[in-house]
């Protein structure tokens, strides 16, 4: 039970660390690299932080999945969107909560609510144009 506590306080620490600022974020606050989400109140509180997230639900196991992380993280790298990701084995009330049948899925949402739905692998040319439309 006391390591449940000490996991627990580990990470409200990192998500404090995210919200006042790190080397892996650009000037206006948006991380630089993908956030990995356990939860959502985990996810509840990017979407408070960030007015745009792109949410890409993955699993280790998934070829397509792995083929998508450089794009992910160049999209985190190169926009105004927060990249947030989803182990769906970690996390199956998350992924069935929205709607999440196949991996990859990606979400786009703006101002906490879904606008677009990706599946399967897409182009970094692809994404940033969709999250270009909401920033």
């Amino acid at each position: 039970m006391s390591n449940d506590r000490s996991i627990e306080e580990i990470r409200e620490q990192k998500m404090k660390e995210l919200q006042e600022g790190s080397e892996n974020e650009s000037n206006n606050g948006t991380p630089t690299e993908p956030v990995y989400i356990d939860g959502q109140s985990e996810l509840t509180e990017t979407f408070g932080t960030h007015k745009v997230v792109l949410v890409d639900f993955y699993a280790d196991w998934c070829g397509p999945c792995q083929m998508l992380e450089p794009v992910v993280k160049d999209v985190a790298a190169e926009t105004d969107a927060a990249v947030a990701k989803v182990d769906v084995d970690t996390n199956q009330r998350l992924a069935r909560e929205y709607g999440v049948q196949g991996v990859p899925t990606l979400i786009l949402f703006a101002d906490g609510e879904p606008v677009e739905r990706l599946v399967g692998v897409q182009s970094k040319e692809a994404l940033i144009d969709v999250v270009g439309q909401y920033s």
